[in-house]
């Protein structure tokens, strides 16, 4: 299974970007942007700097890993790792990638969330694995974070 890379981005005032996701036949959930390695990506920062602007049309710095998390799916390990950064810059319009041309896939609705363990508590925040993450370490993140 190809790992996958999570940005946990702050903005300029300290709150943490997240996408709000509506999927047909599911129920709503919270997730932090990310995606799978691909071949090309020269290193796992390489494949957060793709995503985010795929995902989001952003450019980010003060990029700093912060964990990997393994849990179990689809009868496989799936391993996430985490990085930390600050938001340079965000253009919705940049976005691209079968995220946004296929509808079955739902919709990734931008939210930024004070920065706030109750705000990680009151979201179905997934993979559990990095809202686990977050919720435990969530007063240091700015610090830890450039």
């Amino acid at each position: 299974m190809r790992p996958s890379v999570r940005g946990v981005l702050l903005d300029h005032d300290e709150r943490l970007v997240l996408f709000r996701r509506t999927v047909p036949g599911r129920a709503r959930y919270w997730s932090v942007p990310g995606g799978h390695v691909e071949p090309e990506d020269g290193s796992l920062e390489d494949t957060l700097h793709r995503e985010l602007l795929e995902e989001l049309g952003a450019t980010v710095s003060d990029v700093t890993f912060l964990v990997s998390v393994s849990y179990p799916w689809r009868g496989e390990v799936k391993t996430q790792h985490v990085f930390g950064c600050r938001l340079v810059s965000m253009d919705l319009e940049l976005r691209y990638g079968p995220e946004f041309e296929d509808p079955s896939r739902g919709l990734y609705e931008v939210e930024r969330v004070p920065l706030e363990r109750s705000e990680i508590f009151s979201r179905n925040l997934i993979p559990q694995a990095v809202a686990g993450y977050l919720s435990a370490n969530i007063t240091a993140l700015p610090r830890l974070i450039g």
